[in-house]
């Protein structure tokens, strides 16, 4: 499923992706997705804890990234005949659940670093 990002048609996009290894992003998300959904921890085995926040701190995960992000997984799921209907549905929903999350950290760390978020100020508010 990652290897659609790095073929995306939105430059903005793939250059999210440009200073990883395709074959690691692709270990690594399918360790992590493995792990997430009741497998072996084969990604904390080889990585230590996920620190999903922390892992994509580097990378500009913005709302616009996420569901760019969230269309290339559904865009997988739905070439995949042998995952039922009610599974991708829990899958989308998890992927959702974690590209917003991901997005919220980018958030909180842009607000730390005085950048102002989709809806946030610049400016604290008195109280």
């Amino acid at each position: 499923m990652e290897i659609r990002v790095y073929d995306d048609e939105e430059e903005w996009f793939r250059s999210i992706f440009a200073n990883s290894r395709k074959e690691d992003a692709i270990q690594n998300q399918y360790e992590f997705f493995v792990q997430r959904m009741g497998g072996p921890p084969l990604y904390s085995q080889r990585k230590g804890h996920p620190a999903l926040i922390g892992r994509h701190r580097p990378f500009p995960v913005t709302h616009q990234a996420a569901e760019r992000w969230l269309y290339h997984m559904q865009q997988a799921l739905d070439c995949i005949a042998d995952i039922d209907a009610d599974s991708k549905i829990k899958m989308n929903n998890f992927f959702r659940h974690t590209a917003f999350f991901l997005v919220a950290g980018n958030e909180l760390k842009n607000q730390n670093q005085g950048i102002a978020c989709k809806h946030g100020t610049s400016k604290p508010t008195a109280v």
